[in-house]
């Protein structure tokens, strides 16, 4: 912050009239014209292939780095998407010239970094190594080996990465915010599902590397202790006899926002809070003339924490910890967001207040104080990233791809400056939607819809893959006569039957759990009638373990061990047995049949319990096979509502009795969630537990 106001005090300077006269000191200083900048461009050169490279020397310190950009705009991956990615990353998986295990100690050696992507490639070392890195980072870009080893696990890792982010609402939001603003079969909106990752080959991981990665329209930018002849020597050996594909960037057709505003609301029953983004397409080139006031406008709404949109639901009301609004610009068409992550009780208010900001800068003319504050961030932040010797560079690129004026740059602060609080009203108008906007709600259905249908707008339901939703009455699918103690009497006859349940002492399971990118290794032991353990290894080193013994229990994570707290022991306390639902009668609990819901592909009744303890948990059940599918518990903690949803699968028969071999969890907090899934090996029927397995 100190160097903001630094580099914005050179911008507003006060000049005496005279070294007698008295200086006021009760007022500020006036402000000054802001000058024209001193930014120094990059010596430029055009390889016969059509390379642009640019060079931008500072020998500050012994260090280069290089870029390698190819500017081939949205492409369209249709039931493939998720191609361009997985090409990206196979770049790094070794050359024809080299395997990737010694390409990745060459770099290591140097101390380098190389790095690629399907849009082009980077590298940095310091001075004396640079050549070798630079040759290193084009061998890979030139003469990938894209190995079918690297294919198969990068496309297994893509697969692992889309499962644990399927109940992620956040995740689900950035989906669908594209999908539905942009629809699904144009680049901008199109995403990678398990389908369509599934369906890329090797052959097409080659017909994109072939196609895309070329000299066509490729940006070569040089940063650092390095002299322009000596890049240019560089760029020459390295890439003047690439021949490859000519692309021409394709610019997509404008797709219209909706006639009026509605709400695109997608059910994450496990959500705890909603993600909401009011949202409209925008397109905004940087050589408008509302640039620099949108810019402007987006800052004073909600750009900051010190904004509007901040000040309003955090600060006033207390909806959520942040709300920011953000714009897009440049070449193509892009979109305005205003978004917030909400408690669920409060998404109908939260949606209201965004509204109502919108609407107000774009009715109501900004203060001169907000317009002063918004300039000064700007020209403070611009300032600083003149410190960035690559700034030059990409301000060059910059002013080639998007046709801008070659003084653009170096009379930015003027044009800052020059913006009126007119301006700035009449772009939050023309691009801040209110009456033709997207209301997209990313959460549980069962608790916003109703609130947000007060709201006047038509409320339209998708799923988390942006298809719109059929919906149905809850109730449709329960038979009439059909009880709560009827599902759960279905449920213990199709996992085996309550005499063959009674027969079962102990189990004992072993299997493995993915969370993050990490395999881990599970054991989970249980003894009737409520005695049980879960470890969690890694290595053979314990990462968690967590046991009760019937009267006492406790939780250990890396050595750190905590009694369990009273309400979790009165849950367990409360078990009478392995298979809780045979004591669902007995036991003190009350059931609630809510209708049916889809878990998954599957129909499936939903049962409310509550136990003697009053742990309420929401059961669903298959309404053919009699299966549990998935259960959702929420808990209050010191910290905020916790939602734990827990979804069975892969059924499978062990002795006389059915058990799952997939356990899906999710846990979600006000602050993020944690997904992972446990696949069981083996499963052992009365053997292999004894008493001190719980200790």
């Amino acid at each position: 912050m100190k160097k903001i106001f630094i580099a914005v005090s050179g911008i507003f300077i006060m000049i005496t009239s005279c070294a007698q006269t008295k200086v006021d000191r009760t007022k500020p200083p006036a402000g000054g014209p802001a000058p024209i900048l001193s930014i120094g461009e990059p010596v430029t050169y055009k390889l016969a292939n059509g390379i642009t490279v640019l060079v931008v020397e500072n020998h500050k310190l012994p260090k280069v780095s290089a870029t390698y950009t190819i500017d081939y705009g949205p492409v369209t991956e249709g039931n493939k998407a998720g191609v361009m990615s997985i090409m990206g990353s196979m770049l790094g998986e070794g050359t024809t010239n080299m395997n990737k295990a010694a390409f990745d100690e060459a770099v290591d050696q140097m101390g380098a970094d190389v790095n690629l992507s399907e849009s082009g490639g980077t590298t940095s070392a310091l001075t004396r190594y640079f050549d070798k890195a630079f040759m290193l980072m084009t061998d890979a870009l030139l003469h990938p080996a894209l190995p079918a080893a690297s294919f198969d696990k990068i496309k297994s890792l893509t697969l692992t990465g889309l499962k644990s982010n399927e109940k992620n609402a956040k995740a689900i939001s950035t989906r669908v915010v594209s999908a539905l603003n942009f629809g699904v079969d144009h680049p901008s909106g199109e995403f990678e599902t398990e389908q369509t990752i599934n369906n890329i080959t090797l052959d097409d991981i080659k017909k994109s590397f072939s196609q895309y990665i070329t000299p066509s329209r490729g940006f070569l930018t040089f940063v650092g202790d390095i002299k322009p002849e000596h890049a240019k020597e560089l760029a020459e050996k390295a890439f003047g006899t690439w021949k490859g594909n000519t692309i021409s960037l394709v610019n997509p057709a404008d797709v219209k926002n909706p006639g009026k505003t509605e709400i695109d609301l997608i059910d994450v029953s496990n959500a705890v809070q909603s993600e909401i983004t009011v949202t409209n397409l925008v397109r905004i080139p940087l050589n408008s003339p509302d640039y620099f006031p949108v810019l402007l406008a987006n800052n004073i709404l909600g750009g900051t924490g010190d904004a509007r949109l901040f000040m309003n639901l955090r600060e006033k009301h207390g909806y959520t910890y942040g709300a920011y609004s953000n714009i897009g610009s440049g070449r193509f068409q892009t979109t305005f967001n205003s978004t917030a992550s909400v408690r669920s009780e409060k998404v109908d208010s939260a949606v209201m207040e965004i509204l109502h900001e919108i609407n107000n800068i774009r009715t109501t003319r900004v203060s001169d104080e907000e317009l002063k504050n918004a300039k000064a961030l700007y020209a403070g932040n611009f300032a600083l990233g003149l410190e960035d010797p690559a700034r030059a560079a990409s301000f060059a690129s910059n002013i080639i791809l998007n046709d801008l004026p070659k003084d653009f740059y170096k009379t930015y602060l003027q044009t800052i400056n020059a913006v009126t609080a007119e301006d700035v009203q009449r772009v939050a108008k023309k691009y801040f939607n209110y009456d033709n906007t997207r209301i997209i709600v990313v959460g549980k259905a069962a608790t916003v819809k109703q609130g947000l249908s007060k709201l006047g707008y038509t409320v339209n339901m998708y799923d988390r893959f942006a298809k719109p939703v059929q919906e149905t009455s809850s109730t449709m699918l329960v038979p009439v006569g059909v009880t709560a103690k009827d599902i759960i009497a279905k449920y213990i006859t199709a996992i085996g039957g309550a005499e063959e349940l009674r027969k079962i002492n102990s189990i004992a399971m072993t299997g493995s759990m993915s969370m993050q990118g990490m395999n881990l290794n599970v054991t989970e032991k249980k003894m009737a009638p409520n005695m049980s353990m879960m470890e969690i290894n890694m290595n053979g080193q314990a990462m968690m373990r967590q046991a009760f013994n019937g009267t006492a229990g406790y939780q250990s994570q890396m050595g750190n061990k905590q009694p369990m707290g009273e309400d979790e022991l009165a849950e367990n306390k409360n078990n009478k047995g392995l298979f809780q639902q045979l004591f669902y009668n007995d036991a003190g609990y009350k059931l609630e049949l809510a209708g049916s819901e889809k878990v998954g592909n599957n129909d499936a009744y939903k049962i409310n319990t509550t136990s003697a303890t009053g742990v309420k948990t929401i059961e669903y059940y298959d309404t053919k096979t009699g299966y549990l599918l998935k259960t959702e518990k929420s808990t209050k903690t010191a910290a905020g509502d916790v939602m734990q949803t827990i979804e069975f699968s892969n059924f499978k028969k062990v002795g006389n009795t059915i058990f799952p071999f997939s356990t899906s969890i999710s846990v979600q907090t006000a602050v993020g969630n944690q997904d992972f899934v446990i696949e069981l090996a083996d499963i052992k029927l009365n053997e292999g537990v004894k008493a001190d397995d719980f200790k």
